[in-house]
């Protein structure tokens, strides 16, 4: 498969992060929304300095997506949300926007941070997504860190911390553009809190929750994943802007606002051209962004 449009290094870079799209509290308390826009701001601060000393807009989403996985605060690695059987069920995606190539896995329980998981789908086999006890054998055989399963229950300790951010945890994800013109996106969640065991929803989807196509763009996703899965919602921004000129704007907000329901979710999105865009229809969406010109910044809601 052809590598799409790779430059010289030119000395640009854009980089958007997400927690989640929903219905967080503009009332919250001061304290949890500081620590919520610290996590954003250092996770922000992994995937710009990689791409500031040059490095892969590859390996700066994988990093960010880490480093949300490892913070308990986000629905995704540690603080990943419940099924109704009380246990834990992670997905996660990644797909390089040179040649398409993609990894993901679905409902592991033992991977402490499926998107290396998933990167690993995509560099060390021939297939795209791996599921169940099939991707948690092959964390073991390609040497991921493993964790037991009792890691993910980090809230069970703290019931009352865990019903204040029952609706403020969301999937996490990540989409970058590198020096090279290169651009990467990501995106890992615990799920649907309550979900059916075995349910998936879109992060582990490729074109439904996770999109990058060095052609037009990169689009990482977050909110009712059997929606975006439906709409093939990240890969449409894509098509609207290869076959029907549509710009990044005009794209993500004709899935967003006429496609998918109000109260559905978001998504966060950079283009060819070093643009970026969040786009949501849900009243919050955790988030953030930093490019070569100097933009920094991390918001909450609207």
């Amino acid at each position: 498969m052809p590598k799409y449009f790779a430059q010289e290094p030119n000395g640009r870079y854009a980089i958007v992060i997400h927690g989640g799209a929903g219905t967080m509290n503009p009332n919250m308390e001061e304290s949890l929304k500081q620590t919520y826009l610290n996590s954003l701001t250092e996770a922000l601060k992994i995937g710009q300095e990689i791409l500031t000393s040059g490095g892969s807009s590859l390996d700066a989403v994988e990093k960010v997506v880490i480093y949300l996985e490892d913070d308990s605060l986000f629905n995704a690695g540690r603080g990943a949300v419940f099924t109704s059987e009380g246990n834990n069920e992670l997905d996660a995606s990644i797909m390089d926007g040179r040649d398409l190539s993609s990894g993901a896995v679905a409902g592991v329980t033992i991977i402490k941070n499926p998107i290396s998981l998933a990167r690993l789908v995509k560099e060390k086999t021939t297939h795209v997504l791996f599921a169940g006890k099939g991707a948690d054998d092959l964390g073991k055989k390609l040497g991921v860190d493993i964790v037991d399963p009792s890691y993910f229950f980090v809230y069970e300790r703290y019931e009352e911390l865990e019903r204040k951010m029952e609706k403020t945890k969301g999937t996490v994800g990540c989409v970058a553009i590198d020096q090279n013109g290169n651009i990467s996106a990501a995106t890992s969640t615990g799920g649907l809190s309550g979900k059916m065991p075995g349910r998936v929803g879109d992060t582990p989807i490729i074109n439904a929750g996770t999109y990058a196509n060095n052609k037009t763009c990169g689009v990482s996703a977050t909110g009712i994943g059997e929606l975006f899965v439906k709409n093939a919602a990240c890969y449409q921004v894509s098509v609207l802007m290869e076959y029907e000129g549509y710009t990044l704007k005009q794209a993500a907000e004709e899935v967003i606002f006429k496609v998918l329901p109000d109260g559905s979710g978001g998504m966060i999105s950079v283009d060819k051209n070093y643009n970026y865009e969040f786009t949501f229809n849900t009243p919050s969406m955790m988030r953030g962004v930093a490019t070569s010109d100097g933009v920094f910044e991390v918001k909450m809601w609207k």
